[in-house]
């Protein structure tokens, strides 16, 4: 493994472990001012995406609103050139109680050591089936 990678690989960590302290000042350090987010829902096939740091950082703060005890664990990563791979097992209860556990990845992608795009998928847990 070279250092580069090595590198990455302890940021990716170091990206999940602010997301799990709920610390929106640490997460932030990670991106850059021009960076943007895809939300694994939303209205169009990318689900909803938001540009720039601050829209960015409001979009995080209602995911920590709508999951107060969100938590990511079972996490691997990997690295290609400019981007970082992560999956994790996602946890959580929402406001009114209910349950959350569903498996997701993120891909990040890096310019200058900072993060101009995270896109975010979660797998749709269907218990019909």
């Amino acid at each position: 493994m070279s250092p580069k990678q090595s590198m990455s690989e302890t940021t990716a960590k170091a990206i999940l472990d602010a997301f799990n302290a709920h610390d929106l000042d640490a997460i932030m350090q990670f991106f850059a001012d021009e960076c943007s987010l895809d939300m694994p829902r939303g209205p169009e096939p990318w689900g909803q995406r938001v540009v720039g740091k601050n829209a960015v950082r409001q979009a995080l703060a209602s995911r920590f609103k709508g999951l107060p005890d969100v938590r990511y664990s079972d996490d691997r990563h990997w690295v290609c050139g400019n981007m970082i791979f992560s999956e994790w097992l996602l946890t959580g209860t929402t406001p009114d109680g209910t349950p959350v556990k569903v498996r997701g990845c993120d891909h990040f992608e890096l310019r200058g050591g900072k993060v101009v795009r995270k896109d975010s998928y979660w797998k749709i847990v269907d218990r019909t089936q």
